[in-house]
C-alpha cells in the first residue's frame, strides 16, 4: 500500500511540472465541466422520461416472467401513493444518465486532459468507447443472465408463501444488481488510469492476484441477491476475467513499457 501511495505521489509531482493552469483556473474549469455535465444529465433525463412506460416495462420483464413461471400474479404493488411517481423518476434519472454518459465522460476527459502528456491524449476514443461499452456489457450480463435466474430461485425458494413485491423494493434490488455489475465491469478503466500514471503495473497486479480474487468474491457476496455459492461464483467469474484483461491493459499503457521501447530503438 505504501508503494502505491509513493507511486501516486510521484505521478502527481511529475504532472505538476507540466505547463498548465493555476488553481483558480482549475476550479473554474471544474465548474464549467460540472455545469455542462449537469445540462447533459437533465437532457438525458427528459428524453428518458418521455419513454418512461417503455423503460418500466423492460425493467419489470424479469420479475413478471419469474412470477408467471410459478403461477403467481405478475403485477407489482405499492404501499405509498408516491411510489409510482418515484419509480418513474428514478428509472428516468438512471436511464438518462446512461444516455448522457458519453457526453459526461467527454467532459471528464476535457478536465483531466491538461494533466496528460501528448501521447497519452490519444486514448480519448478508446477511453470513451470502452467505458460505455463495459458498463452496458455488465448491465446486459446482469439483466439477461444473472437477474432472471436469481429471481426464479428466490421466488421458488419461498413457494410456501404468497409474494407481494412492491415497486420500491423491486426497483432497489434491480438497481443494485444491474448497476452494481455495470460498475464492476469498469475495472479495466480504473486500472488503465492507475497504470497510465505509473501507480500500478502488470507485474504488481499479477503478484497480488490472490488478494484481488478475495476482494472480487467479497464484492460478489455483497451484490449477489441470493445466498447460494453458485450465484456468487456467477457474479465473480466475469470480474476475474476483467481483472486478467486489466493486467494486459496495464502492460500496454504503463510508462515503463514506453521507456523500454525508447531504449531499444536508441
Amino acid at each position: 500500500m505504501t508503494d502505491i501511495v509513493d507511486r501516486a505521489r510521484t505521478a502527481v509531482t511529475e504532472r505538476a511540472e507540466l505547463p498548465g493552469m493555476s488553481l483558480i483556473e482549475h476550479l473554474e474549469e471544474l465548474r464549467k465541466r460540472l455545469i455542462h455535465s449537469g445540462i447533459y444529465l437533465i437532457i438525458g433525463f427528459f428524453l428518458a422520461y418521455t419513454i418512461r412506460e417503455r423503460l418500466a416495462a423492460i425493467m419489470e420483464r424479469p420479475i413478471v416472467a419469474a412470477l408467471k413461471a410459478h403461477g403467481l400474479d405478475p403485477h407489482l404493488v405499492y404501499l405509498n401513493p408516491v411510489d409510482p411517481f418515484n419509480f418513474f423518476i428514478k428509472i428516468s434519472l438512471v436511464c438518462g444518465a446512461i444516455l448522457a454518459s458519453p457526453f459526461i465522460l467527454f467532459q471528464v476527459w476535457l478536465f483531466i486532459a491538461p494533466g496528460l502528456y501528448r501521447n497519452e491524449k490519444r486514448w480519448i476514443l478508446p477511453f470513451m468507447s470502452a467505458t460505455v461499452g463495459l458498463f452496458l456489457a455488465g448491465a446486459f450480463f446482469g439483466y439477461h443472465y444473472v437477474y432472471p435466474g436469481a429471481l426464479t430461485f428466490l421466488i421458488g425458494y419461498g413457494a410456501q408463501f404468497r409474494p407481494m413485491v412492491t415497486v420500491s423494493e423491486y426497483t432497489e434490488l434491480f438497481m443494485t444488481v444491474i448497476l452494481g455489475l455495470g460498475v464492476t465491469f469498469e475495472l479495466p478503466i480504473l486500472v488503465f488510469f492507475l497504470a497510465i500514471f505509473g501507480i500500478v503495473s502488470a507485474k504488481w497486479l499479477w503478484t497480488n492476484i490472490r488478494y484481488a480474487i478475495l476482494i472480487i468474491f467479497i464484492i460478489s457476496a455483497i451484490i449477489t441477491p441470493t445466498p447460494d455459492v453458485l450465484s456468487m461464483c456467477i457474479f465473480a467469474a466475469p470480474m476475474l476475467v476483467l481483472y486478467l484483461i486489466s493486467i494486459g491493459v496495464a502492460y500496454l499503457v504503463h510508462p515503463s513499457r514506453k521507456e523500454k521501447k525508447k531504449q531499444a530503438t536508441a
